[in-house]
């Protein structure tokens, strides 16, 4: 019984988190995408993905060392722009 109940709440917090990944990884191209192509909304993009970098982060969906890297290419591409 006790495994069952595991694998069901497993489950639902696989769901939850395949989202939240999602979320993050599209926020990411969209932000990479604006920068290359040198578009004025390219800063708020920047941040909307670093915010949900961080939401990701807090959730422990994915790792702190991978949302810093990310974040840190982002950055690094916004200001040399």
């Amino acid at each position: 019984m006790p495994a069952k109940k595991t694998a069901r709440s497993q489950e639902r917090r696989r769901i939850a988190n395949r989202k939240t990944r999602s979320s993050t990884r599209t926020a990411f191209k969209k932000a990479s995408r604006l920068i290359k192509s040198g578009a004025e909304e390219a800063a708020a993009s920047v941040t909307a993905a670093v915010r949900l970098l961080d939401r990701a982060v807090s959730k422990g969906v994915i790792h702190r060392n991978s949302a810093a890297r990310r974040k840190s290419s982002l950055m690094r591409a916004n200001n040399k722009r």
